[in-house]
């Protein structure tokens, strides 16, 4: 296999790290829009919780996306 080949490969793997992500982040918005709507009075409990996540699960899209950037140009 070309190392060239290899570099491509690798970063379409790591891609899937950024779809995951974004698959995740409206989950959790969802998730969260849901319980709201459920019970208004628990928006300031699990608004924390929400932005938490959010914040975590986009770091690991960022994560992936430098991964992916790292093996297609080093």
């Amino acid at each position: 296999m070309d190392a060239q080949a290899a570099k491509f490969i690798g970063a379409g793997m790591a891609n899937i790290g950024l779809a995951a992500a974004a698959v995740m982040v409206g989950y959790i918005w969802v998730t969260l829009i849901q319980t709201v709507g459920r019970n208004p009075a628990c928006k300031e409990k699990v608004d924390l919780y929400g932005w938490v996540g959010f914040a975590v699960t986009e770091a690991i899209g960022l994560y992936a996306l430098v991964i992916a950037l790292i093996t297609l140009f080093a």
